[in-house]
């Protein structure tokens, strides 16, 4: 509250009486106060919230109310753990479910650090105080679901951060069995190179050919009892554990972060732990296609022409364009299920191009879809849990820049102009009619900040999705 009364009583019997004024005058969204017990930290929305609510792109480049609150409130917490506290009380004061929920969300996002659970992430060295809630509304539930959504995301932020020499597709591959196997309405089966080899999986086999470790494809098969005969939502994640970019290989200042070219794969897998955990209603197929595109002399080879598992031939112009490659297989694989397991909507959610990260930083994901009710839903979740993401156009007279003379296209062509796009546009011909989406995703944070204490994976998707599939029984697909 910004209502002096309000701010007096609620300060009064933890601050001195000039400090209670101090914090009745700022105007700062956060402030901090030794007080009579302990640290004080005061969180409040900004005193000019509605004049930055500026009517340009109908607000959706401004922070919503829950990412607002979750990032103020992670940004404090390496503070509180800096005065060694063994209790840390949340009095929540004229604040929404929305708002305490996402307190705890980003608490729960800021406590985590790679280091400290590198080892044995179910054991982390460091000792966190007791959490007290004061004022809330919050139910037992809605504890839990923050938990769970911020569990799920710092799961994906770990799985990206871990480096391509400790995660490869085989070990991938098997935590993803021993994390999910056992969940409530869950199955997990893994194709590996043999089975790849049935399915007429040519392109995910190729880009994989080059590595120590073969490449595979995960499916996490969620079937709640109580889906009342809806039709499956397919996520596709794309998993390149490591990115040398095969023979046309990268500059090394091009290779250095590429142990997050799994981000996409990272996140999918984490909206599948949340999905169980929340008991969602909404049925559920995700694929990680899983592969390391590595340089030695089994590699594909630039003019080399695959068969995709769809029938579709491809000429290999470039083999650094290879994520779209894995996930035209698992694209395939997802939308030509049958009968109840035929999905309503197919989504991908990939690191795949430089090019939307020059048009939209490393903050905005590129989305690109078929459909309009996809759309909207997707940005519209996007926009509220704090992760944006803005349409691209998928412009058809561009994929003219795929052209070959010797297979039915390219996986890239020449020239640097519309990467994103052509990009899109190559994914497209492997979804057919169904409803689909592709977000082209950074799944890094070059610097900390807000809720995420530390630089590296961000889980980007993760929270957008769980928005998205909570909200999916009112989707017009």
């Amino acid at each position: 509250s910004r209502d002096p009364k309000k701010v007096r009583a609620a300060l009064k019997p933890i601050l001195l009486p000039w400090q209670v004024e101090a914090a009745v005058k700022s105007e700062s969204e956060t402030s901090s106060f030794a007080g009579k017990t302990g640290a004080v930290f005061i969180l409040r929305p900004p005193a000019n919230l509605d004049a930055n609510n500026l009517a340009s792109h109908g607000g959706r480049l401004n922070k919503s109310d829950f990412a607002r609150t979750r990032d103020h409130a992670g940004s404090v917490l390496g503070q509180v753990l800096s005065w060694k506290c063994d209790k840390l009380i949340l009095h929540f004061n004229g604040t929404s479910l929305e708002q305490e929920t996402a307190s705890l969300v980003g608490l729960e996002l800021a406590s985590y650090n790679f280091a400290e659970n590198r080892d044995n992430p179910r054991k982390p060295k460091k000792k966190l105080p007791t959490l007290l809630l004061s004022g809330s509304q919050l139910s037992n539930a809605n504890i839990r679901a923050a938990s769970d959504l911020a569990l799920a995301t710092n799961m994906a932020r770990h799985l990206t951060n871990l480096p391509g020499g400790s995660l490869n597709p085989t070990n991938y591959a098997q935590a993803i069995e021993d994390l999910l196997g056992d969940a409530a309405n869950t199955t997990v089966t893994v194709w590996k190179n043999a089975d790849l080899a049935r399915e007429n999986c040519g392109l995910l086999q190729a880009v994989g050919a080059g590595a120590a470790e073969p490449p595979a494809l995960v499916h996490i098969r969620y079937r709640p009892k109580d889906s009342n005969g809806k039709k499956p939502i397919a996520l596709v994640g794309k998993g390149i554990t490591f990115d040398t970019g095969g023979l046309d290989i990268k500059p090394s200042s091009a290779m250095r972060l590429m142990k997050k070219d799994m981000g996409g794969s990272a996140a999918v897998a984490g909206i599948a732990y949340w999905a169980t955990r929340a008991g969602i209603s909404q049925p559920l197929d995700c694929y990680l296609a899983l592969a390391e595109n590595a340089v030695s002399g089994t590699a594909f080879r630039p003019g080399d022409i695959i068969t995709a598992r769809s029938g579709h031939t491809v000429e290999i112009d470039n083999t650094d364009a290879e994520g779209r490659l894995v996930l035209a297989d698992a694209l395939d694989v997802a939308v030509t299920q049958k009968g109840a397991d035929a999905p309503r909507a197919v989504i991908n959610l990939a690191t795949l191009t430089g090019a939307i990260k020059v048009a939209l930083g490393a903050e905005i994901s590129g989305l690109f879809t078929n459909s309009d009710a996809l759309s909207s839903a997707i940005e519209d979740s996007g926009w509220s849990s704090g992760e944006l993401t803005w349409r691209m156009p998928l412009f058809q007279p561009y994929f003219s820049h795929l052209k070959s003379s010797f297979a039915d296209f390219a996986n890239s062509g020449p020239g640097g102009f519309a990467g994103a796009i052509s990009a899109a546009l190559f994914l497209q011909q492997f979804v057919g009619k169904v409803p689909w989406a592709h977000l082209d995703i950074y799944s890094w944070r070059d610097s900390a900040g807000g809720a995420y204490s530390e630089s590296g994976g961000s889980g980007q998707g993760v929270q957008m999705f769980a928005q998205f599939l909570s909200g999916a029984d009112s989707l017009a697909v």
